[in-house]
């Protein structure tokens, strides 16, 4: 056995060899290994434990790894015998085994995790300690939480942990969202892609937490959005990660926080623990930020010049967009999309050359277009495919043609009551009205969706004293409104561009469900 190997790396490393020392500790502790277990371990990253590992000899069973028993005295003046800094909850995790076995499971029956999204799954018991460090931070009865991005499922922990805590959870995954709907626990879920605005209804809340892509401009946009969604006085916890081999990474991510004006309160390294990512440790640090009285202009001006690529892998990545012209903004696409369309309105990237005015994709969903055009041309970019619903409920056109990259993605069941939908050719999809319904719970329907920026709710309960007035009955808004609680508990302040699509797609029936009520009582 030789030594030389790993004294040399120690000394290398200098002050940092803490890291290595640790894992160096844990395969001399007699127990084994995965690597991908001392990577997470250790919060270091499988390059440096890697390195580390081929300067030992090793016995090993399956994909499991020790020092052998009879050479682990050799290495004992080497090991870091004092543990990694404290865990400021370490000592709360005994009381809530129970939460920890629920989570458990919960997160191994969770969607999969999406590349393209910059998913890596944080194992149980950091979410537990998410929700544990939030209670013993902050006083969390009454308070309202938002969620920007949930893969994790912070947001259940904190319910399970806080039953008392106002939750809502805004993400793009609609899976995401109709997981967490589904275990009941009275989290509020609102679809949004934060690249082109933040809900309405996700506004003034006490704190709200954030796992980004991280990517500067990924961890900048969704600190900007959170810090959208928050109170003056509320704070940001921040989940984010870096090898110790790329510090200017780190430097890039914190300069985008120190440009929009945040204070530190508090940093816990290496407080998150992953499933995955072994290139940053499996480890991210926990960040506590606090907006100050210049984070919102500094906001303002960051969200106004935002751009679509923000993550590591797929379309939306970071390099791709640096290296890639848009199919979607190249002339000859978009002269083969408006051949013989003639619209009189753009909406998204479109080229300059074209003569017709035009609207930002964000302003779009944002608000209603204050004209009303006949025909739309609605360019959506690689990766943003899943505003496509959102973009067609935002106008009331009487013809709408979109361009996307490649084939058009399906669309929910639910459109057909607004549009007939064809492929008008590669890349292309040709939506036109139809004209209003005859039916009552129809026309409700149809009423709704055409009211895609108003409160879902507030259409909704117009809509039936409307058809009550019709049969020459009255129907009160509090009447109404009971209705609607009771057919979709979930319908209050969002609105059908925010709305989930497994709550879009059952909208149909639960307007179904009052319509019949209303007519059963006044019959």
């Amino acid at each position: 056995m030789e030594r030389d190997g790993v004294e040399r790396l120690l000394a290398e490393a200098g002050a940092d060899s803490r890291r290595l020392r640790h894992a160096l500790t844990l395969v001399c502790d007699g127990q084994w290994w995965t690597l991908a277990g001392l990577v997470r371990e250790t919060a270091t990253s499988r390059r440096t434990v890697e390195a580390l590992l081929r300067e030992l000899v090793l016995e090993r069973d399956g994909d499991r790894l020790r020092v052998p028993l009879a050479d682990t005295p050799a290495y004992q003046d080497l090991l870091a015998l004092a543990p990694p800094p404290e865990d400021p909850v370490a000592h709360l995790l005994p009381h809530y085994a129970h939460v920890l076995d629920r989570l458990t499971a919960l997160v191994a029956k969770a969607p999969r995790a999406r590349h393209v999204l910059d998913h890596v799954t944080a194992t149980p018991e950091t979410v537990l300690r998410r929700a544990l460090l939030l209670g013993a931070r902050f006083w969390l009865p009454g308070a309202r939480l938002l969620c920007v991005g949930d893969h994790d499922l912070t947001s259940l922990a904190v319910k399970l942990v806080h039953p008392g805590t106002d939750v809502t959870v805004v993400d793009v995954d609609e899976r995401i969202l109709a997981y967490i709907d589904d275990q009941g626990l009275g989290v509020r879920t609102r679809w949004a892609d934060l690249r082109l605005g933040l809900p309405a209804s996700a506004r003034d809340h006490d704190l709200a937490l954030t796992d980004p892509p991280y990517t500067p401009e990924g961890t900048g946009l969704f600190v900007a959005r959170a810090v959208e969604g928050l109170k003056d006085e509320g704070r940001v916890l921040l989940a984010y990660g870096a090898s110790e081999r790329t510090p200017m990474l780190a430097l890039k991510v914190q300069q985008e926080l120190s440009e929009l004006n945040l204070a530190y309160e508090a940093i816990y390294p290496d407080f998150n623990r992953y499933f995955g990512a072994e290139a940053i440790g499996s480890a991210a640090d926990l960040y506590i930020l606090r907006p100050t009285t210049k984070t919102r202009p500094a906001v303002q001006s960051r969200l106004s010049r935002q751009a679509t690529a923000i993550y590591t892998q797929g379309p939306q990545a970071v390099e791709s967009a640096e290296s890639a012209v848009s199919a979607v903004s190249a002339p000859s696409a978009s002269e083969e999309a408006l051949s013989g369309f003639g619209p009189d309105l753009l909406v998204g990237d479109w080229p300059k050359e074209l003569a017709q005015p035009r609207v930002r994709l964000s302003t779009w969903l944002a608000k209603p277009y204050a004209a009303a055009p006949e025909r739309v041309a609605v360019a959506v970019p690689a990766g943003l495919e899943a505003a496509l619903p959102r973009l067609l409920l935002a106008t009331r056109a009487a013809h709408v043609r979109v361009l996307c990259p490649g084939s058009p993605p399906p669309l929910p069941e639910v459109l057909s009551a607004v549009y007939t939908l064809s492929e008008a050719g590669d890349g292309l999809l040709d939506a036109v009205r139809l004209p209003p319904p005859a039916g009552e719970a129809d026309s409700v329907l149809r009423r709704i969706l055409d009211n895609g920026h108003a409160k879902l709710a507030n259409t909704w309960r117009e809509a039936l004293i409307a058809v009550a007035r019709a049969q020459g009955t009255t129907l009160t808004k509090n009447e109404a409104r009971s209705l609607i609680r009771e057919a979709a508990d979930w319908s209050d302040d969002l609105t059908p561009l925010e709305t989930p699509l497994h709550h879009l797609s059952a909208l149909p029936a639960a307007v179904t469900t009052t319509v019949t009520a209303l007519t059963t009582a006044t019959s």
